[in-house]
Order: structure tokens, then sequence, then C-alpha cells
């Protein structure tokens, strides 16, 4: 089982770790199949993401996807955070073991439900449609 440097480098140095206190959004998901569980938080100032940590207990790739998923958001516009997809994510870190690949799943999810957290706190519309592609049960009551 080899993982790349980059994943390496994110599992052992891991960027944006820790919690931002008074978050505009936070977003939560866990497998209990596999024991992960991200929180990410994000912090938004004129549509932009200027800050974002995450907390996850996990494997190393979960930790490793989580990191790379926050720099790949900081900075970015709030609407352009919600079209960060696990491929990405796990393009980024030059390839995940195909039974690892769940972990950017989640550190996906975790993105957009705390994009979906700040619209709620803020009163701002969206479309639901973007947060969900049908088989997230967290977030979907209707299917």
């Amino acid at each position: 089982m080899l993982y790349s440097e980059k994943v390496m480098d994110h599992f052992r140095n891991p960027r944006n770790v820790g919690i931002i206190e008074d978050a505009d959004g936070v977003g939560e998901v866990g497998n209990a199949k596999c024991g992960d569980i991200m929180k990410m938080y994000i912090k938004v100032e004129n549509g932009i993401i200027v800050d974002c940590k995450f907390n996850t207990f996990g494997c190393g790739s979960a930790i490793a996807t989580s990191s790379m998923s926050t720099e790949m958001i900081k900075g970015k516009p709030v609407e352009e955070a919600l079209t960060l997809t696990n491929k990405a994510v796990v393009e980024a870190l030059d390839g995940l073991p195909a039974h690892k690949i769940h972990c950017s799943v989640l550190a996906e999810e975790a993105v957009k439900l705390a994009v979906k957290d700040y619209y709620d706190k803020n009163g701002i519309e969206y479309d639901a449609e973007k947060f969900c592609n049908g088989d997230c049960a967290h977030c979907c009551d209707s299917h």
C-alpha cells in the first residue's frame, strides 16, 4: 500500500487544523462503518472563505483529504467551494488507494455542509440539488 508524497505530507503536516469558534458555517460528516468523522469550519467575509479549519478523527487518508480540501477552498468565493469534488481532492493529492476514496467523499460533503450551514444561518436561498446527489441520507429526507 503506497501513498503519494502529497498524501503523506498532508497527513504528517496537516494544514488548517483546529476550530473556528465563531464560524460562519460548520459541516460535520461521519461514517460509522470506517470510523472517520470530519468537522469543517468556514469563516466568510464578503462572500469569500477567508478562513477554514477542520477537525478529523480518522485514518491518514481522512486527515490528508480534509487538509487538502481546506487548502482548495480557502480564499475562494463560497459558491466556488460548492464545486469542489472528491475527484479534485484525490487528484490534488496525486491519488488515493481505491479503498480510501470514501475519505475524499467525506471531505467534499463536509465542505458542502459547512456552506449549507452558512447559507441557512444567513437566510441565503440555495438550490438543494447542489448539496445532494441522491444518496446522502444526512441532507435529503426524501431519498
